[in-house]
C-alpha cells in the first residue's frame, strides 16, 4: 500500500523536524526516523491499529509526544491526515478533507 501525507501533515512533520533539530542537533533526524517507522508499520498492517472516531486510526510514535492520524482510502492508498502533538488542539485536523 502506499502511504502518503495530506499536505497539512506534511508540513506538520517539517515544522516539528524542525522544531525539534533547533533544541539539539540530530534530535530532528531521531523523529524523522520515529515516523518512518510509524510509516513502515502501517503499510504493512494497516488494520492493526483500533478505529478512531468510526474511520481513523492512530498511531503513537514511542519517543515523542505525536500520533500519526490516518485513513485507508481504498485498497490502495493510505491517507495520513494529521502529525498531531498529544497536547495541541485535539482534534483540529478532523476538518481536512481526503486529499493528499
Amino acid at each position: 500500500m502506499d502511504v502518503l501525507f495530506h499536505r497539512l501533515a506534511a508540513q506538520e512533520y517539517r515544522d516539528a523536524r524542525r522544531w525539534y533539530e533547533r533544541r539539539r542537533a540530530g534530535l530532528g533526524a531521531e523523529l524523522k526516523a520515529a515516523v518512518e517507522k510509524a510509516v513502515e508499520r502501517i503499510a504493512a498492517q494497516p488494520d492493526r491499529w483500533p478505529v478512531f472516531r468510526d474511520r481513523y486510526r492512530r498511531v503513537r510514535l514511542r519517543r515523542f509526544p505525536y500520533a500519526l492520524y490516518y485513513h485507508i482510502d481504498n485498497l490502495d492508498d493510505i491517507l495520513i491526515l494529521a502529525v498531531a502533538h498529544h497536547r495541541r488542539r485535539p482534534g483540529y485536523w478532523l476538518r481536512r478533507k481526503r486529499e493528499s
